[in-house]
């Protein structure tokens, strides 16, 4: 059993830690509600008043948060995980971020003697309720392989992909085409709907040909039964958006393609859509057509 911790408790990171809790680990909990903390409380979890209080009880902390702010704020700000650490304290951000912010993160941490590891993960609420996600790891390797039990609670597929940062570079690659994917759905379904092609013959008709996705597969019956309900959602995929648009001007990669798909979901979110599933994204073309996809 280790003393392990577990900040942000939201459609991930709750089911992330409730696995680790029922694997036998001590988990010390905290998050930006209360009330979810105090919840998962109890059975070898203990509800903390802050980050910091977090650390003080756990040899490895995982977070789970929205973005880059919340990210650097729980783990170095005034009640951060930093002021609270002991020593050989591991630190796993397995929130999506800023590449460049991550690195500079870690690169604070070690001058205190703290190890950090960025590992974003895939998988969506079913991957984090299954203990099916996927993570992709960036940090010193030998922290990798000491944290990796740990992982192994809370998901199937580990990648390591290098030196810090690098966890998160492979993960914003990933959701650049989820992201894009999703554009090209939502356009091709409004257009073979208003077209006259029923949209479930247009689904099999692509589960059977080489535009074939796994994506698509899983996200189109919610759109067929107008089921929007937040597995992922919108407003955190158009954050993604951006972080992908930060990295590309790092690096010179043109990415037009990305910077349209990202203003399709800001029109989402601007339409009220932000809290709901990337899935609904769809609605901002089909009233812009005047086209429903749905089963009929």
């Amino acid at each position: 059993m280790a003393k392990l911790g577990f900040i942000g408790l939201g459609i991930m990171g709750g089911p992330m830690a409730q696995h680790l809790i029922k694997a036998g680990h001590q988990v010390a909990l905290w998050s930006y509600s209360a009330e979810k903390a105090e919840k998962l409380a109890g059975s070898g979890a203990a509800a903390c008043k802050t980050p910091a209080e977090v650390a003080q009880q756990s040899e490895c902390v995982f977070l789970c948060v929205g973005d880059t702010k919340m990210s650097r704020e729980v783990i170095l700000g005034k009640d951060g995980l930093v002021n609270g650490a002991q020593k050989g304290l591991v630190i796993v951000d397995c929130s999506t971020v800023s590449p460049a912010e991550s690195r500079q993160i870690s690169a604070e941490l070690k001058q205190k003697g703290i190890d950090f590891l960025d590992a974003p993960c895939t998988g969506s609420r079913a991957g984090a309720e299954n203990a099916t996600l996927t993570f992709m790891v960036g940090g010193d390797s030998a922290v990798f392989e000491k944290t990796k039990p740990y992982f192994q609670v809370m998901g199937k597929q580990l990648y390591y992909c290098g030196e810090s940062g690098m966890g998160l570079q492979a993960k914003l690659s990933q959701n650049m085409i989820l992201g894009n994917l999703l554009q090209a759905f939502n356009e091709s379904l409004v257009l073979s709907t208003k077209g006259g092609v029923p949209p479930e013959l247009m689904l099999e008709i692509l589960d059977n040909s080489a535009a074939k996705s796994g994506l698509i597969t899983a996200k189109a019956p919610f759109v067929l039964a107008r089921d929007f309900s937040t597995k992922f959602s919108v407003k955190w995929l158009e954050k993604d958006m951006g972080l992908m648009l930060d990295s590309a001007a790092e690096l010179n990669v043109p990415a037009p393609l990305t910077a349209l798909s990202r203003q399709l979901y800001r029109a989402a979110i601007a339409k009220g859509y932000g809290e709901e599933d990337i899935c609904g994204s769809i609605r901002v073309l089909e009233e812009i057509a005047g086209c429903e996809v749905s089963k009929k």
